[in-house]
């Protein structure tokens, strides 16, 4: 009886170990969103706009760092070009439509409101990959959008939202969602062809070159009429590395904890964006902000605990997709385990 009681406190401990090391990490990644939703909007508020360019850099840092890793390894692409080509425009649309929305909206509605890609993805993985989700989940997901159409009836004036167009940066952002979850959907198919470093270096890749194309159409006037200044050129530094370290993190984080410990842990990043706005721009926030990330939060945990594992992905590209599918789960959990046993 005593022996059971040990491995019982053995056991215990590891669990409680393991679950404070997953939450550290999603700290980890809930403080770098929070950064990078800080110096986007600070960006803005020095009167720059340029949202292309801002992403530029971080794109270039993915493709130089995790490129030379893939030329090192000279293995042929799992995934074709052209579907890495089309993530990386789709990722692109998304990043230039939420940063622009700090032009227009406060930094509290444009964190929580991209909460909206949860909603999106759940359609888009529901008609293209299959997936299909309990009416416990579809339940959680309607609570979030309601909780999400608050924020759009405080910042319609009811409750008084920051920014000069407020309604105008929630509808950019709600676009942009919907480019994010195309970028997830097309990631959660790339990275389950068994190569992150791969996924990260194309989209990089990628997603430098349509940055630099759309760039020189859409900003070229507001990139001349900057006045740079070191305030300027920290900002920039500080939203590509903040960007480079989201998008280095964020395959680690689920890898090891999944998507449900995930999304709970990042939704502090919304509460990171109050605190900026209280003590760095000294603006108020209305009670109908709180009481929506409330219902966010109910939602999202409805959400979580009732999450199950989605169907195999389609292979585009031919061959044994559930297969596939199957090994990297196992994979996974394998790698899982041992890291954190480490």
């Amino acid at each position: 009886m005593s022996l059971f009681a040990w491995n019982m406190n053995c056991w215990g401990s590891h669990e409680i170990k393991r679950t404070l090391y997953l939450l550290f990490l999603g700290q980890v990644v809930s403080f770098v969103l929070a950064l990078m939703s800080f110096t986007s909007s600070l960006i803005a508020d020095l009167g720059v706009d340029t949202p292309l360019t801002q992403t530029l850099f971080a794109y270039l840092g993915l493709a130089l760092i995790y490129g030379s890793i893939v030329l090192y390894r000279r293995q042929k692409l799992r995934v074709s070009w052209y579907w890495y080509l089309l993530l990386g425009f789709v990722d692109v649309q998304g990043n230039y439509l939420v940063n622009e929305a700090f032009q227009f909206s406060s930094i509290t509605s444009v964190t929580l409101l991209d909460c909206w890609t949860i909603a999106w993805v759940l359609i888009l993985t529901w008609f293209f990959l299959g997936t299909r989700y309990s009416l416990w989940q579809l339940f959680g997901a309607a609570i979030c959008v309601l909780g999400l159409g608050l924020v759009l009836i405080s910042d319609a004036g009811v409750g008084g939202g920051g920014g000069s167009k407020p309604l105008l940066g929630d509808i950019l952002v709600i676009a942009g969602t919907i480019f994010y979850a195309m970028s997830n959907v097309g990631e959660e198919f790339c990275v389950k062809q068994k190569d992150r470093v791969e996924v990260i270096a194309m989209l990089g890749i990628y997603g430098f070159l349509v940055s630099v194309v759309q760039a020189s159409i859409i900003e070229l006037k507001s990139l001349e009429s900057v006045e740079w200044s070191t305030d300027i050129i920290l900002a920039f530094a500080g939203y590509a590395l903040s960007t480079f370290m989201l998008y280095t993190l964020v395959p680690f984080v689920l890898k090891l904890s999944g998507a449900t410990m995930f999304n709970l842990s990042i939704l502090t990043s919304d509460m990171w964006a109050v605190v900026v706005r209280i003590f760095f721009y000294h603006q108020q926030v209305d009670w109908l902000y709180y009481f929506a990330f409330a219902v966010v939060v109910i939602g999202l945990i409805i959400y979580s605990i009732t999450e199950k594992d989605s169907a195999p992905v389609p292979d585009l590209e031919g061959g044994n997709s559930s297969a596939q599918y199957e090994a990297l789960t196992n994979e996974s959990e394998a790698s899982r385990n041992e890291s954190l046993a480490s």
